[in-house]
C-alpha cells in the first residue's frame, strides 16, 4: 500500500510512518520542513504546507490511502487560547483537510480511503455520561472545532471510504499528555487536577497506531473512538501514574488556579469525557492495553 501522510512528523505521525514502513508499505510524508526522521527506503518526504495548495497535492493521485494528521498542538503552555490562537488551531486542521479533499477530487486515481484525525473533544464536557460513537456533538470550542474538522473530511465521502479518528489522551513517556506531567511526578510534585472526578479517556501509543492501521486495512467508516475500553477519573489516573513512577501523587492543582494560569485552555484538562471504543470492539480490534496500570507499567517499567 502507498500511503500519503500529512502531519507525519508530529508525535503520532512519526510512530505511524515507522509502523507503516516496517510492515512494507510505502509512505509519502508531507512536511513543512522536509525533514526525514526515518531514513527508510520506504519513506519519501516532500516539502509542503498542507494548509495551502501546492505541488504536494499531486502526490495524492499516486496513493492508495491518505492519513490526515495535520494540526497544531491544542495544549501547548504557555500559549493561551487567544482568539488568534484559536483561529490558528482551527485553520491548521480544517484547511489542511480541505486541501487533502481538493487533491483527492482532482486525482485521476482517487485513493480508496481517507483516514482523518479528529478528537474526543467532539463530545464536549459530558460528566459521567458514557460516550460511544453514536453520541452527538457537545458544546464549546473543542467540540465546535472537531465538528468543523470532521465535516471537512466528510466532503470526501463521495470519493472514498472516510474514517474519522476521535482520538483520546495518548500515553507515551516522552510526548503527548504525559510529557509535562512526568517531570513533576518524578519530583514528587504531581497529583490530580481540578475536582478529580472528571473522566479521562486514555489510549496507549501502541493501540493508537494499531487502530489507525486497523482503519486503513478494515472496511470501517465514519467516526472511530481511539480510546481504551476502560477510561478512568483524573484522581485514578494521577494515583496510577504516581505508582508507576514510585512517587506520591498528593498535590492537587485546583481548577481556579489552572484557569488563572491557562485561561480557556484549562477546559481541555478540566472537562469530563467518558468515551468508549464501541465501534472498534464491534469490528474486532483487540487492544494490547485495556487497563491503565498495565499501560503505564509498559511505558515506565
Amino acid at each position: 500500500m502507498r500511503v500519503l501522510v500529512t502531519g507525519g512528523t508530529g508525535f503520532i505521525g512519526t510512530h505511524l510512518v515507522q509502523a507503516l514502513a516496517l510492515r512494507g508499505d510505502e509512505c509519502v510524508v508531507v512536511s513543512r520542513s522536509g525533514t526525514d526522521r526515518w531514513r527508510n527506503p520506504n519513506v519519501e518526504v516532500i516539502s509542503g504546507d498542507p494548509t495551502e495548495q501546492g505541488d504536494w497535492q499531486e502526490h495524492v493521485a499516486g496513493a492508495d490511502a491518505v492519513v490526515n494528521l495535520a494540526g497544531q498542538r491544542l495544549v501547548e503552555p504557555p500559549q493561551r487560547w487567544t482568539e488568534s490562537r484559536k483561529r490558528a488551531l482551527v485553520e491548521s486542521r480544517v484547511e489542511s483537510t480541505k486541501r487533502v479533499v481538493e487533491a483527492m477530487r482532482a486525482a485521476k486515481d482517487t485513493p480508496g480511503v481517507l483516514v482523518s484525525a479528529s478528537a474526543i473533544g467532539y463530545y464536549g464536557d459530558r460528566g459521567s455520561e458514557v460516550l460511544s460513537e453514536s453520541a452527538g456533538a457537545g458544546r464549546g470550542f473543542l467540540a465546535d472545532l472537531s465538528v468543523e474538522w470532521e465535516n471537512a473530511a466528510l466532503d470526501a465521502e463521495s470519493l472514498a471510504r472516510v474514517v474519522l479518528l476521535r482520538t483520546g489522551i495518548v500515553l507515551d513517556p516522552g510526548d503527548g499528555a504525559l510529557a509535562p506531567l512526568v517531570p513533576l511526578f518524578k519530583l514528587g510534585l504531581g497529583g490530580p487536577w481540578g475536582p478529580g472526578d472528571q473522566w479521562w479517556s486514555w489510549i496507549h501509543r501502541d493501540d493508537e497506531i494499531g487502530l489507525i492501521l486497523f482503519a486503513l486495512d478494515r472496511d470501517v467508516s465514519g467516526p472511530l473512538n481511539l480510546t481504551a475500553p476502560n477510561p478512568v477519573t483524573v484522581d485514578t489516573f494521577a494515583s496510577a501514574l504516581g505508582a508507576a513512577l514510585n512517587r506520591p501523587a498528593l498535590i492537587r492543582a485546583p481548577a481556579f488556579a489552572m484557569r488563572l494560569a491557562m485561561g480557556e485552555m484549562a477546559d481541555a484538562l478540566l472537562g469530563s469525557q467518558r468515551v468508549v471504543p464501541e465501534r472498534a470492539l464491534d469490528a474486532g480490534y483487540e487492544f494490547s492495553f485495556t487497563e491503565l496500570d498495565a499501560a503505564l507499567s509498559d511505558l515506565f517499567g
